[in-house]
């Protein structure tokens, strides 16, 4: 069976590593969707579409994971006919992993088999916290995989929506 994990992934981040982890114990394969895929520097979605893939790519490939593929999922703004958008891009699965109250309730209409994930400290792993730590000068490297801290270094990422956050 295939199972279909959308995520902005702004950064990939640790729990998003132990919901895949879980994932792949369940399904035999992944199907990682980038949402909001053509969206980048800016503060809600600082990280690019290829960024966002290599800090993927990158994390799973130190644990092993080879059974998936990615796909980009650009937003469309318009939640009554996003599934089927989704489905325009990817048809090959047979069910949705989603905390996500809206992707729920947006599947689930269009009757697809939903999947709710064990919660791995939802408070301490969330892209807005994350991002929020680097724009104060926290610590925030222990909350993402080694390679997406390197991948945020290497780019500059930090100062990038440092400079974002000035803009506001």
């Amino acid at each position: 069976m295939k199972a279909l994990f959308i995520g902005r992934f702004q950064p990939f981040h640790n729990g998003h590593l132990k919901v895949l982890q879980y994932i792949i114990s369940k399904y035999d394969e992944i199907i990682i969707g980038i949402g909001s895929s053509q969206y980048s520097h800016i503060i809600e979605n600082p990280f690019s579409e290829e960024e966002r893939k290599k800090m993927i790519k990158e994390s799973i490939k130190k644990i092993n994971i080879t059974n998936y593929r990615i796909v980009s999922i650009p937003d469309i703004h318009d939640p009554p006919n996003w599934v089927s958008h989704v489905l325009s891009i990817v048809k090959d699965f047979d069910v949705v992993i989603s905390n996500n109250d809206l992707t729920i309730k947006l599947f689930s209409e269009k009757g697809f088999t939903i999947v709710k994930t064990p919660s791995f400290e939802k408070e301490k792993y969330s892209g807005k916290l994350i991002r929020k730590r680097m724009i104060n000068g926290l610590k925030w490297e222990d909350l993402v995989p080694e390679p997406v801290a390197n991948i945020i270094t290497n780019n500059n990422g930090v100062q990038r929506l440092r400079n974002l956050s000035n803009n506001l």
